[in-house]
């Protein structure tokens, strides 16, 4: 995969910087029709309809295709097919399951291939794509999808071109580095799959002109300073005004203050 200028015929196309996938073969349509369902555009807005995320509404519409991110039983795979998600980064891979004859999404990694063999379980040999206990993972192996808990579903390094390192591990605790440098402790049980998260350059890409943010469902974000004292906390006065940082209500946004006073979470039973 590769970035792609392409000619500047107008003038937001002049900035545009997109990712070259004639190579990946993708289907343009879902082939699970099973796996897709609606998907409501909340806007940003609650269910007494007040806004209470901005920046949010007037994207298109996008159907929804369930991602199995519980990986924890028996199964041996054939990737069918690499697909494009609206509703995330990252590509996603059709398999078909051999032992249950069934067919679900799983979210795929860097080098994955259509025709190439997944596996899931206990006790299996750690490849490509293929979901185990992270006790099963040799030390220094890059992994994706992992499981925070024992019980719960896998929500740690599921982002495009993100991944996490095994860098220790005992019978009681493993310790995983994720990609922004942080180390967690989580229980060796925990599943995760192994490999990097596919799509690795879409940080490197450029949306090129203000209407394609609006496409994704993403309104003009405007500063507190610039609106009037009504509006804002910080809005209002002479020239430019300075003072306490704020949220739109008027309680104190200690913005990149966190409690945490160590870089190393232990887990919890």
């Amino acid at each position: 995969m590769s970035l792609q200028k392409v000619k500047p015929t107008t003038s937001s196309r002049r900035h545009l910087i997109k990712l070259n996938q004639k190579s990946l073969n993708l289907s343009k349509k879902p082939i699970l029709k099973n796996k897709v369902r609606g998907l409501k555009n909340s806007s940003g807005r609650n269910h007494s309809g007040k806004i209470t995320v901005f920046h949010k509404g007037g994207g298109v519409k996008k159907k929804y295709r369930e991602i199995n991110f519980s990986r924890t039983f028996n199964s041996t795979g054939i990737v069918c097919s690499l697909e494009h998600d609206p509703n995330r980064n990252a590509y996603i891979a059709s398999v078909f399951d051999f032992i249950s004859s069934d067919f679900f999404y799983i979210l795929a990694p860097q080098n994955l291939k259509v025709g190439d063999i997944v596996k899931s379980g206990l006790e299996i040999e750690p490849s490509l794509g293929s979901s185990l206990p992270i006790s099963g993972i040799p030390i220094g192996t890059p992994i994706y999808n992992v499981s925070p808990k024992v019980s719960k579903k896998s929500q740690i390094s599921r982002s495009a071109g993100t991944f996490s390192i095994i860098k220790e591990k005992t019978e009681k605790y493993a310790i995983i580095e994720l990609s922004s440098g942080e180390q967690r402790y989580i229980s060796p049980k925990c599943f995760a799959s192994v490999g990097e998260v596919s799509k690795e350059l879409y940080f490197l890409t450029r949306l090129g002109k203000a209407g394609q943010s609006r496409w994704l469902n993403r309104r003009p974000t405007v500063r507190g300073v610039a609106m009037n004292p009504i509006d804002h906390p910080h809005g209002g006065g002479e020239g430019k005004k300075s003072g306490n940082s704020r949220t739109p209500w008027g309680k104190p946004n200690q913005r990149g203050k966190t409690s945490r006073s160590k870089n190393i979470l232990r887990f919890k039973n």
